[in-house]
Parts: C-alpha cells; sequence; structure tokens
C-alpha cells in the first residue's frame, strides 16, 4: 500500500469513530493526476445522493501532458464504491446527530487507486486543547527523564 495523500485537518478537526475503505469511480486524467500527487483532500466531504455515496469537493488538479482543459472538471464529485451494507450503516450514521463522513487518505493498493473514509464526530474547541496540552505535558516529562539518563 502506498499512500498517495492524506487529510491532516481530519485528525485534528473530527474524532474518528469507524474507518472504511472504498474505490473511486476516475476517468483517466485523475487517475493520471493522482497517481502523480496532483490533488488535495482539503474541504471535502462524503454524502449520500440517491442510495449512493460521493465524494464532494476533491481537487484533482487537470492532467497538463493530454486531453483538453474544457473536458477537465477539477472538482467533480466522484462516486465511492462501498458494499451494500456499508451505505447503509453510513446512511443510517449519517443522520444521527453530528456524525459525518469524512475522506482520510487516498492510497494505491495493487494498482488501483483506493480512498480511506470515515465515520467521525466533530471536535469541540476545548477539546483540541485539551489534546495539545498533554501532547505538551508528554514531551517535558520524556525531556526530563532524558536529560536525567532513564
Amino acid at each position: 500500500m502506498k499512500i498517495l495523500g492524506k487529510n491532516k485537518k481530519a485528525f485534528r478537526d473530527y474524532e474518528i469513530i469507524k474507518r472504511f475503505e472504498a474505490g473511486m469511480v476516475l476517468e483517466g486524467w485523475e487517475v493520471k493526476s493522482i497517481k502523480s500527487r496532483n490533488f488535495s483532500l482539503k474541504e471535502s466531504h462524503v454524502s449520500q445522493r440517491h442510495g449512493e455515496m460521493w465524494i464532494y469537493g476533491m481537487h484533482v488538479s487537470s492532467w497538463k501532458f493530454g486531453g483538453s482543459l474544457e473536458e477537465m472538471d477539477e472538482q467533480r464529485p466522484k462516486k465511492l464504491l462501498l458494499h451494500k451494507k456499508e451505505i447503509e450503516y453510513l446512511i443510517g450514521s449519517e443522520q444521527r446527530k453530528g456524525l459525518t463522513i469524512i475522506p482520510l487518505s487516498v492510497y494505491l493498493e495493487r494498482g488501483f487507486i483506493k480512498i480511506e473514509i470515515a465515520l467521525a464526530k466533530g471536535k469541540k474547541q476545548y477539546d483540541k486543547r485539551k489534546k495539545i496540552k498533554e501532547r505538551d505535558q508528554k514531551r517535558r516529562i520524556e525531556r526530563d527523564l532524558k536529560s536525567l539518563g532513564y
């Protein structure tokens, strides 16, 4: 598995509840751009339309070595390929208060481009500050133990 890109904001802004692996329906130029890492998951989200899961806001830069620019829609919604039970679970969970579906990473597995999505709950501002404080305390303790020779 070769990771092509991550959504770093997702781990800071959301508490991950459950992860899923999905395929994507892509056009040829999109595959080439994603493999050359010319895409962004920032500000992208997953939602359902007509009983199918779609990713919106994923920016895939147009392939500069071929094709006409009019045919290349960089913000085109992409259909996600999931099992029916997974889709039903996600739709049911999304309708609960406070839960959302976000993309975490895009990677290459056995020649196929896959996306890891997650069912997540938004973090509050005080949760983020608490996590930062705990991380700083842990670093300080490790630094003090290292200076004492442990």
